[in-house]
């Protein structure tokens, strides 16, 4: 009877070692389904950057030639407003390409086009290359993608006429700021304390609430903090991380 008892107590230490185990290979293969799923999307937007890049090389000799052709007919008014068109184009790329991070790059080139594809004003300040940043690119890159697609919901019912979302990039000596600005609707005051909680959303539709849910996930395993302010004007969500050695 013992031994029985023994046994039994065995393969009950036995099964549930087992399920623990099991249960830690499925958290880890959730992980590196998810880790994966942002690889493959910073991959993507890599490729559409260069793809960008290599496009506007191949217009600056047909803008050179334009540009030279009103010089030569003294059409000088117009040469000056085809310059500036050409050189906001420009600029737009130029300001998305400047930290040493090639996904952070890409992700703020792909965001501000698919902005743009709904009429919405994107702006880039980088102030910072975030050399010594101690979060990995593609958990960042997570971050900055569900802040940015939260500013974009929220002005899509937006009925103003000037939609504007504004990405800061920053740094002090010991950390890196980030800002993910927009000019869409107040947040109500009673929203804020659960604006961070999965599955609560302002839209009805199945698939929202989980955005802002990660950012905060993602932060609390980083030690990031967040802050948001919210009035009539703009709603601001702030992000910061320490800086590595």
């Amino acid at each position: 009877m013992g031994d029985t008892y023994i046994n039994l107590i065995f393969w009950v230490i036995l099964v549930v070692i087992l399920i623990c185990c099991i249960a830690i290979l499925v958290r880890n293969y959730k992980k590196l389904i998810t880790r994966n799923n942002v690889l493959i999307e910073s991959l993507d937007n890599l490729c559409q950057l260069n793809d960008k890049l290599r496009m506007d090389r191949h217009d600056y000799l047909n803008h050179l030639q334009i540009i030279y052709g009103l010089m030569e007919l003294e059409e000088y008014d117009e040469m000056n407003s085809y310059l500036r068109k050409v050189y906001k184009e420009l600029l737009k790329t130029g300001k998305a390409v400047k930290t040493s991070k090639p996904a952070i790059n890409a992700l703020l080139a792909a965001k501000m086009a698919e902005a743009e594809s709904q009429d919405i004003e994107f702006l880039i300040d980088v102030k910072s290359d975030l050399k010594k940043l101690c979060i990995e690119d593609w958990e960042l890159c997570k971050v900055l993608s569900n802040l940015i697609d939260n500013a974009i919901r929220a002005l899509e019912d937006f009925s103003g006429d000037n939609k504007k979302i504004r990405v800061n990039i920053t740094e002090t000596p010991e950390r890196y700021i980030f800002g993910v600005e927009d000019n869409g609707p107040k947040i109500p005051e009673d929203y804020r304390e659960n604006i961070f909680k999965k599955g609560f959303s302002t839209k009805k539709e199945e698939g929202h609430g989980m955005g802002l849910a990660i950012v905060s996930e993602i932060l609390s395993k980083n030690g990031g903090d967040i802050e948001l302010s919210s009035d009539d004007e703009e709603t601001v969500f702030t992000i910061s991380f320490e800086k590595g050695e």
